[in-house]
């Protein structure tokens, strides 16, 4: 079949729209706290001096960008998904060799002129195309354990080299995947076993050790009343329901110390500790030893100022907004990296709940339409990568707003379209017009 000479024809419009129209709240916002009176708007886009003009700068490229890939042919990206994955893993381990370091992450590569790419941003569009490339496959068996671990290693490889950079929120975003795969069969086993260790995470941080042990022992009479039946059959039940009992016990004793005095540093600690209430005491002798000189020096850090001056942004909003460019606290500099992880904050306090809620309806309208899309799809590997896309958005906006109102520990997570900055831009735009393109030649073959 001959390629469509029109380059919208069988785009969808709606996307496209929603597209636009939360880049343009976005640039809104970011102009809104960079902006000041006094300023000249038409000399700062000029001069590319703010990061609003910047921003604007970013959105040309990826106008352009959007128009290449609705010109390319979309079985190019079926060909070259898994070249692209490789090519993304090696980009991100050439940041530890020439690599920039940015408010503590080692991710990102100097392009001159004061931009910068951060290759972990790409790789999640590459590794959105190399598992769609890898499930459609005829050969793939996703019923068998073997081609889940596979699956499963394809997302968490990009993962763990995002952990090795300190970007502990983008390696978040890859655990999105998860939820592609359960669409596509993986057993839900794997998201139970997810959200069990997440809830025992969070029930080792929240309870003392007394308190722990309680509840583990109320859950085991409980699951042992339940499954009083198989353990009259087997003894191996009763005897793993113990085993699982002594282990929860045993990571809340020692795994949990371990990973915040060993494993996370004292920031993100103090971070993670700060979201649930509670004050970081380290066990590690060097980590006490720096807790005290900074306190004794007067030179100890609100880890989680951030957040506090987050939530009064969002607060002082109240219903209706202070209006535009009337925010106190957006006018005055009060909330840290406002222009990129905390940029909800400017629309909270200048357009109050209704314009935040206006905001949050555009996305779950966006993915709404995404999912629509994906189930439309005549092949297996156009629909896992909208699936993909749409759960990577979901995870970003839900991380983010959560993030905000200090739901969550601040982890560096862009607030998909609106947050400032070319590699987050541009990735999204990459991941969103790929699909449309897959989208608009969906009756063309089967992939």
């Amino acid at each position: 079949m001959e390629k469509q000479a029109t380059i919208g024809k069988g785009i969808d419009t709606t996307i496209l729209l929603l597209y636009y129209a939360l880049v343009i709240v976005g640039f809104i916002a970011i102009f809104s706290v960079e902006y000041r009176t006094g300023d000249s708007f038409f000399q700062s886009l000029l001069e590319l001096k703010k990061n609003y003009s910047k921003q604007v700068l970013f959105i040309g490229i990826s106008s352009l960008v959007a128009v290449f890939i609705l010109l390319t042919d979309s079985k190019f990206f079926t060909s070259i998904a898994n070249l692209l994955y490789m090519a993304g893993i090696l980009l991100m381990l050439l940041t530890f060799a020439i690599g920039k370091d940015i408010s503590g992450s080692r991710s990102w590569i100097a392009l001159g002129g004061g931009f910068n790419l951060q290759p972990a941003e790409l790789c999640k569009v590459f590794t959105a195309l190399a598992l769609a490339k890898y499930l459609s496959r005829q050969e793939t068996e996703f019923h068998k354990v073997q081609s889940q671990l596979i699956a499963i290693a394809i997302t968490l490889v990009p993962a763990l080299l995002s952990i090795a950079q300190k970007e502990t929120g983008l390696a978040l975003v890859y655990f999105s995947f998860f939820l592609v795969m359960y669409r596509e069969g993986l057993p839900v086993s794997y998201l139970i076993a997810g959200f069990s260790f997440i809830t025992l995470f969070i029930t080792a941080i929240v309870f003392s050790l007394f308190w722990f042990i309680v509840l583990i022992l109320i859950a085991a009479v409980i699951a042992i009343f339940f499954m009083w039946r198989k353990i009259k059959k087997s003894l191996s039940v009763l005897l793993m329901i113990l085993i699982i009992g002594a282990v929860c016990i045993f990571f809340k004793m020692f795994v949990i110390d371990l990973v915040f005095d060993k494993v996370l540093k004292p920031y993100q600690t103090e971070r993670v500790l700060g979201m649930f209430g509670k004050e970081y005491e380290p066990k590690d002798s060097a980590r006490k030893a720096m807790l005290e000189k900074e306190l004794a020096t007067g030179k100890k850090k609100d880890r989680n100022y951030n957040v506090k001056q987050s939530k009064i942004a969002i607060g002082s909003g109240g219903v209706l907004g202070k209006g535009f460019l009337k925010g106190v606290t957006t006018q005055g500099d009060f909330v840290p990296e406002q222009h990129t992880d905390f940029i909800f904050t400017a629309i909270a306090e200048s357009f109050g709940f209704w314009g935040s809620a206006l905001l949050l309806g555009l996305y779950f309208f966006l993915l709404y339409r995404i999912i629509s899309l994906a189930e439309r799809q005549r092949s297996t590997f156009s629909r896992v990568y909208a699936y993909s896309v749409a759960a990577i958005l979901f995870f970003h906006v839900f991380i983010n707003i959560c993030m905000t109102i200090g739901l969550m520990p601040v982890i560096g997570i862009t607030l998909p379209l609106l947050s400032y900055g070319g590699s987050s831009l541009i990735t999204f735009t990459v991941l969103i017009f790929i699909m449309l393109r897959l989208d608009a030649d969906r009756q063309m073959v089967l992939r």
